[in-house]
């Protein structure tokens, strides 16, 4: 019994021997072997004797198809004998599988599939506006369970997620916030020179930071600190399979994992938008005061002058829901995490992405609404 395999044939290539293992383990030698096509042979007929083959698996099966089909393709009658019945079987299913293959597809344009992707794209978008409607939806059954059963709020955990949303983020938020308020500084002073309005940095500073600026760098920053963290925890449990031991024992999730996290984001948000303006004010009088050759008390002065407490109000009132936008995000992708690293990673990713997006977006559904009510 040969331990290689072997393929002989005739001089006129009529007849082709077939021996040994054909099996993917031989897969090299098989190839060196064949170094004739049997299509080239003078013959009209051929006859390939496989009472030789000791072993034959799938790749054998596709090897001994292949060479058969070129001989046809020659013009040449093909005949299989002495395969064994086992054998036999693995290559008939190998054939019922066959398919020729077709010409590759040319891609041609049509206007009408710039639509047709249009359309799947907002149906997709829409698709994804689903679990944040639910997530809304669940927190707002379970805070109205909370205030009429107010021995089951969880203060302990919701003071852990401010501890940490908020008094930990503070010096990060300052850092920037006050660099930020120097880099607007500067090139206000740097542009308003050219018209001798040096003075009117200070408008424009303290307008900007207070109404926009402030709250909107806050939010993005709480994004991507905090947003990011509350995909993972909860993506985490998720795969821990946690969460659902939650619902075996007959707790609610939501009440238990989420709402702490969400009022905390609520709670610290406003906070650090209030620090965060006065850093970036901060910043702002210092440039001024070193590159502007502006006193700080005519900078304090002037600002007194170019804000009101309204100012103020409207970066105020936007954090809460900024807040609640980032955490309702964040939550409703943790639980969509599935079993893998490779989903929490994706996640965590597109809840940020998210949280930044509709943050922009409710900043500019704001300023239109203030334009429009006089503030």
């Amino acid at each position: 019994m040969s331990s290689q395999p072997s393929f002989r044939f005739s001089a006129a290539g009529e007849h082709i021997e077939l021996a040994g293992p054909w099996t993917a383990a031989h897969a090299g030698e098989i190839e060196r072997r064949i170094d004739l096509n049997p299509a080239d042979g003078p013959a009209r007929r051929v006859v390939f004797d496989a009472k030789g083959i000791t072993a034959f698996d799938t790749f054998g099966a596709s090897l001994l198809r292949r060479i058969m089909r070129e001989a046809k393709a020659a013009g040449r009658e093909v005949q299989l004998t002495g395969l064994a019945p086992n054998f036999a079987k693995l290559l008939d299913k190998m054939q019922s599988l066959g398919r020729v293959p077709g010409k590759m597809a040319t891609a041609k344009f049509e206007f009408p599939s710039i639509f047709e992707a249009l359309g799947r794209s907002v149906v997709g978008q829409g698709r994804e506006l689903t679990p944040f409607a639910s997530m809304l939806g669940e927190l707002t059954a379970v805070g109205g369970r909370t205030i009429a059963r107010a021995r089951a709020f969880r203060l302990t955990s919701v003071v852990h997620q401010i501890d940490r949303v908020c008094w930990q983020a503070v010096p990060i938020i300052l850092l920037i916030t006050f660099l930020i308020g120097c880099i607007l500084a500067q090139q206000g002073i740097f542009h308003f020179r050219k018209f001798g309005a040096d003075i009117y940095v200070v408008d424009f500073v303290g307008i900007l930071i207070l109404r926009e600026i402030g709250v909107l760098i806050v939010a993005i920053m709480v994004a991507g600190r905090s947003a990011s963290s509350y995909t993972a925890e909860l993506g985490a449990m998720k795969m821990r399979e946690e969460i659902d031991a939650l619902r075996t024992m007959g707790r609610d999730p939501v009440e238990i994992l989420i709402l702490p996290r969400v009022l905390a984001l609520i709670v610290a948000l406003p906070i650090l938008t209030f620090l965060g303006s006065m850093s970036a004010l901060c910043g702002a009088g210092l440039v001024a005061w070193l590159y502007g050759d502006m006193a700080p008390a005519i900078f304090i002065e002037r600002l007194k002058e170019a804000i009101t407490v309204t100012h103020f109000q409207v970066g105020i009132i936007k954090a809460p829901f900024m807040a609640l936008v980032i955490g309702i995000v964040a939550c409703s992708e943790g639980l969509r995490v599935k079993g893998s690293t490779e989903s929490l990673g994706l996640q965590t990713t597109t809840s940020v992405v998210k949280s930044i997006f509709l943050v922009i977006v409710l900043d500019g559904l704001f300023a239109i609404f203030f334009a429009s009510i006089g503030m």
